[in-house]
């Protein structure tokens, strides 16, 4: 991890103590210990084993893709690889630093670059397509909640919503349309030449077409493999809704026992979904803010709400960056794939 890198973690660390600080300025510390004595220790290791369920399903995911193409990919590699995603993109704006970190941890291993590309495109097209699936029925079950309390986090909500669908809508233009989503793409991007040179223009619209047809071809790919792409499905699939459990554990571990479990998860899948709004790496401040916006209606008791985000950022934002960093020091193993067509 180069030291910029490190700085931001540090950094990220520190801001997330002080938002912690700020949250508990009008809660009496005694009050707060005794919840932390009387937390039920076996409902916060669930939740603790939702999100280790969540980073291994992922790491079985790549796994999968990758040896269907290369031979003796282990899964001490292929579970570095989400590892290294959570470290990078809890460390970027917008968790952009989450592709390009993973397929780093690939080409360490001596996986062709392009297969590699091609398997975390794949990943990543299932993967959001879920998202948008989920957050559709999480908008069906949970919005009027949300819009009745929260008429500010309601607006941030349908404008998530609708980035993730116009990103699924062109992933699918340009699996099932090339032509007409580099004629599109041309339009929209023809914008750019008026702040750069012509030389610096045509090579990005170059490697904007380049992706276009990569991902053109890795479709036509997968799409002759109906059965790996249903395992896909279905492995993302539960590895979200374990993901998306964690705060009704967290819930139950502080005595919180009346919350429907549905309408929980509900809120949580668009608690992520605002998240990815926010330009602050991890989405701090506004992770925290959303959290205790929509949950203290089930946590009457502004001790536990606060010990519930607390307990809930460890672990779906610390946890990940930790085992990321730990997971970025390891020495891979490694695969000849160099002189194999991707």
């Amino acid at each position: 991890m180069s030291r910029n890198n490190k700085i931001t973690l540090l950094t990220m660390v520190i801001i997330g103590i002080a938002i912690i600080a700020y949250s508990m300025r009008d809660v009496k510390l005694s009050l707060l210990i005794h919840d932390v004595l009387t937390l039920n220790l076996w409902w916060i290791l669930v939740a603790f084993l939702c999100i280790c369920l969540y980073l291994l399903i992922e790491g079985v995911i790549t796994k999968v893709l990758v040896s269907n193409r290369v031979k003796h990919f282990t899964f001490k590699d292929a579970i570095r690889v989400p590892l290294v995603e959570q470290l990078f993109n809890g460390i970027t704006p917008f968790s952009s630093g989450g592709q390009p970190g993973q397929l780093i941890v690939m080409l360490q291993t001596g996986i062709d670059g392009g297969k590699a590309s091609s398997v975390l495109l794949m990943k990543f097209v299932v993967y959001q397509a879920m998202i948008v699936v989920n957050f559709f029925f999480s908008l069906v079950i949970g919005f009027h909640f949300v819009a009745s309390r929260l008429q500010v986090l309601a607006l941030f909500v349908l404008f998530g919503f609708l980035i993730h669908f116009f990103v699924i809508v062109g992933l699918l233009l340009i699996m099932y349309w090339p032509t007409f989503t580099k004629k599109l793409a041309k339009l929209l991007f023809h914008p750019v030449k008026w702040f750069v040179k012509d030389e610096k223009f045509y090579s990005m619209q170059d490697t904007m077409y380049a992706k276009i047809d990569n991902l053109f071809e890795e479709s036509v790919r997968i799409g002759r493999q109906p059965k790996l792409l249903l395992k896909v499905v279905v492995l993302t699939f539960f590895q979200l809704s374990f993901y998306y459990l964690i705060p009704y554990f967290i819930m139950l571990a502080l005595g919180v026992t009346g919350a429907n479990v549905i309408m929980v998860t509900s809120l949580h899948i668009m608690i992520v979904m605002i998240i990815s709004l926010f330009p602050i790496p991890g989405g701090s401040g506004g992770a925290e803010f959303s959290f205790e916006s929509l949950f203290y209606s089930f946590i009457s008791s502004n001790s536990k709400l606060v010990l519930a985000m607390i307990i809930w950022r460890i672990l779906t934002y610390y946890f990940g960056m930790a085992a990321g960093a730990f997971a970025l020091a390891l020495k891979p193993d490694k695969v000849d794939d160099s002189d194999k067509p991707a």
